[in-house]
Order: structure tokens, then C-alpha cells, then sequence
């Protein structure tokens, strides 16, 4: 077993909108990821996602309404919910999403990453 020190996976981390997989477990991944400004909406049609804000604040916009988290603030997307996370204007967030989860979900963007690197 390893543990993960956040602040220095977080560090390790050059490039936004890029989530790096911090630990596996029971088909799940614990992904960390630096964000900045806005992403693309999307959805996932089969994930439930969960984000959890560590730095800074991220503002999850749905389409019945935006929620806004700050640090230590968790929010669970469910499966099927079209959503686009907007950090303000940069955040580090955990997420916990089954291993098969692509970041973009349905949508077509340049910032898809089919593969989740280790941090």
C-alpha cells in the first residue's frame, strides 16, 4: 500500500483539465485534477461522479442549476445529468468515478483524455 500526499500529487500536476489517477479500488478510480475556467457540458450516461473541491472553489452548472463548492465541499453528479464544472477561477478537485469513466462523457472535446496517467 502507498499513501498519497494531495498537495504534492496536486504539485506534480502541469496542466489543467488533465486528471491524473492518485488510487484504484473496487473498479473505481480516485483521479485529482487542477481546473481552470470552464469545461465543455457534458454527461456521463452510466457514471454517477463524485467531486470533491481540496483548492479553491468550483461552481458545477447544471441545466435546473448551478452549485457552488468551496473547499472541504463535495457534490455528487448523477449518472445522466448534463453538467460543465467551472472552477473560478481555479480549483484542485478529487474525483471518484468508476474506472471506465472519459472525462468529456458524451461530448466532443480536445480535452478528452482516454487515458488517466498516474500522479
Amino acid at each position: 500500500m502507498d499513501k498519497v500526499n494531495l498537495a504534492a500529487a496536486f504539485a506534480r500536476i502541469d496542466r489543467p483539465w488533465t486528471p491524473h489517477l492518485a488510487a484504484a479500488l473496487n473498479g473505481q478510480h480516485v483521479r485529482l485534477a487542477v481546473l481552470e475556467g470552464p469545461f465543455v457540458w457534458h454527461r456521463h450516461a452510466d457514471e454517477d461522479e463524485l467531486f470533491l473541491v481540496v483548492d479553491g472553489r468550483l461552481r458545477i452548472e447544471q441545466r435546473d442549476g448551478d452549485v457552488v463548492l468551496e473547499p472541504g465541499e463535495l457534490l455528487v453528479v448523477p449518472r445522466g445529468t448534463e453538467h460543465r464544472p467551472v472552477a473560478l477561477p481555479r480549483a484542485h478537485v478529487l474525483l471518484f468515478e468508476p474506472a471506465s469513466t472519459v472525462n468529456t462523457g458524451d461530448a466532443d472535446d480536445p480535452r478528452r483524455r482516454d487515458h488517466v496517467p498516474p500522479v
